[in-house]
C-alpha cells in the first residue's frame, strides 16, 4: 500500500471542518499542530507595533494515495481555500515508507477495492 502525506495548513477557526471534512472521504486520521504562524502574498498588518495576523494550525494526514486527491479538493471546498484568500491552503508528498499504520491497512484496502 502507497500513502501520500497531506500537509494544510488552515485558519484555525475552520480547522476541525476540514478535518471532519477529509475523514468522510476516507482519512483516518490527522495530528493537528495548533498556532502556527505565517504569511502569504500580503504582509501580516500591525498597529501600534502588535501583529494582527490570524492564527494557523497545520493539519497532518498520512492517506492511501488512490483516495488522496479527493480528500484534498474536498477539504479545499469545504475550507473555501481558493475563494477566501487567507483560509488556507493543502498540499500533498510522496511517502516512501510508513510505519504503525498496519491497524489500518485492512479498513483502507476495502475503502480502495471500493474506490476502483
Amino acid at each position: 500500500m502507497h500513502f501520500k502525506l497531506i500537509i494544510a495548513f488552515t485558519d484555525s477557526t475552520i480547522t476541525e471542518k476540514v478535518v471532519c471534512a477529509a475523514r468522510e472521504k476516507g482519512a483516518t486520521g490527522a495530528t493537528v499542530i495548533p498556532s502556527a504562524r505565517g504569511e502569504g502574498i500580503q504582509v501580516a498588518k500591525t498597529f501600534l507595533g502588535l501583529s494582527l495576523e490570524t492564527q494557523r494550525d497545520v493539519v497532518l494526514m498520512l492517506v492511501e494515495e488512490h483516495l488522496c486527491r479527493d480528500i484534498l479538493e474536498t477539504m479545499a471546498s469545504t475550507g473555501e481555500f481558493e475563494a477566501n484568500p487567507g483560509s488556507g491552503i493543502a498540499f500533498s508528498i510522496d511517502v516512501e515508507d510508513a510505519v504503525g499504520v498496519s491497524h489500518q491497512v485492512s479498513q483502507l484496502r476495502e475503502m480502495i477495492e471500493e474506490e476502483i
